[in-house]
């Protein structure tokens, strides 16, 4: 299976997420790691398969889907083997050809509003946790601090439907430790998103996750990464 990876994200404790598309089939494909996440070992940086529109043939990975998270294919990151990286225009074309205007067609209708502009779905619901959104507006990227004071990235989206306020994961806007905030990267970008003309955003929904003891576990609404045609395939480092 050859996919072009789209989504590249941080996760808590030394984590990474990837996915891609799947060339022969166009759905998003998400590997993982039988019994353990990702590291950031298997970054391209670091010797490994994954960066930001690489493709990848990943040998015949397992689908193991549960919902919302049916795009996981477990896989053995010694079969996995970088193809080549897929060029700028290439890479755009593919993320217009999946762009989606709603988020509830992306994620599905059991997305829904838990506190202010904060969107997510029960456990256990969501037709797809992966997409392409092409946003109504102009989107806003800033920093801001959670409820235990740490730095972290924030967007505020709107399809025309949704107006949302979404944490931000993409692994670009991270310093070298890919856990802090950097503040230089998130200026950097918000600039692209200023002056480009069109922006696209590849969004997901979290595994089951409560920010405290008194929220329900739901899978959140999150922004993965930040595309735009100025700079299709960017790196801030």
């Amino acid at each position: 299976m050859r996919i072009l990876i789209n989504h590249l994200t941080r996760m808590h404790g030394g984590h990474i997420c990837v996915a891609g598309v799947d060339l022969e089939t166009r759905r998003h494909i998400r590997p993982m790691l039988a019994n353990d996440p990702l590291r950031f070992y298997l970054l391209a940086r670091y010797g490994g398969p994954f960066e930001m529109a690489m493709i990848v043939d990943l040998g015949s990975p397992r689908a193991v889907p549960v919902a919302p998270h049916v795009e996981d294919h477990v896989f053995v990151p010694a079969r996995a083997r970088v193809e080549r990286p897929a060029a700028a225009h290439e890479f755009w074309g593919l993320l217009e050809e999946l762009q989606r205007p709603n988020l509830r067609e992306i994620l599905g209708s059991a997305l829904h509003e838990v506190g202010r502009n904060r969107y997510g779905t029960e456990v256990g619901q969501g037709t797809a946790s992966l997409g392409i959104l092409r946003p109504a507006a102009p989107p806003e990227l800033y920093l801001a601090r959670s409820r235990d004071g740490k730095p972290q990235i924030r967007m505020k989206l709107s399809d025309g439907q949704i107006e949302a306020d979404a944490s931000v994961t993409d692994l670009r806007l991270f310093g070298d430790n890919h856990a802090t905030p950097d503040a230089a990267r998130v200026r950097a970008a918000t600039q692209w998103i200023a002056d480009s003309k069109d922006v696209l955003l590849g969004v997901g929904l979290t595994r089951k996750f409560r920010p405290s003891d008194d929220v329900a576990y739901r899978h959140w609404l999150q922004v993965n990464n930040l595309h735009l045609p100025v700079k299709p395939i960017w790196q801030l480092r």
